[in-house]
């Protein structure tokens, strides 16, 4: 009898300390118990029940992304290359992992999107003379474009 019991001990044991998760400060976990969402974890030391809940771990820090080179053709039919730099970091880990199946790809397309079509709009109507001009317009739409999706999903995305 008292080598079931301490069987039983050492497996309740285990279960217990594979629950345990360490979070840091730039971290937050989101906890799934059997499908749903059950809550929020911030840093320090949690716990989660082992085989019911499954966790997600989102960062919260500033993540920096380039944007691939847009060719874009100007008025008088000059080619010219755009590139890009997105800051973005998540404000809402569980719209980050819940809205988007993918924040950091959909972040990378959408900064694309919109890069490629600010620049139809902007570059498409500028001159050889006028080109430095319509750097901060290209900036002020597309953190106006991308802040408006970007929050929906989750994100703060700064231009």
């Amino acid at each position: 009898m008292l080598t079931g019991v301490g069987v039983l001990a050492a497996v309740l044991l285990i279960l217990f300390w594979s629950g345990i998760r360490i979070f840091n400060e730039y971290e937050r976990g989101v906890v799934f118990r059997l499908g749903r969402i059950s809550g929020l974890r911030t840093a320090g030391i949690k716990w989660i029940i082992p085989i019911v809940d499954r966790l997600v771990r989102v960062d919260l820090r500033v993540v920096v992304m380039d944007v691939p080179p847009q060719d874009v053709i100007t008025r008088d039919n000059v080619s010219v290359k755009v590139n890009a730099v997105v800051y973005f970091r998540v404000i809402d880990p569980i719209k980050a992992t819940i809205v988007v199946k993918d924040y950091l790809y959909a972040t990378s397309q959408l900064s694309q999107t919109t890069l490629r079509s600010v620049l139809g709009k902007v570059i498409g109507d500028v001159t050889d003379e006028e080109h430095a001009a319509p750097a901060k317009s290209v900036s002020a739409r597309m953190a106006a474009i991308a802040g408006r999706i970007g929050t929906a999903m989750g994100c703060l995305l700064k231009g």
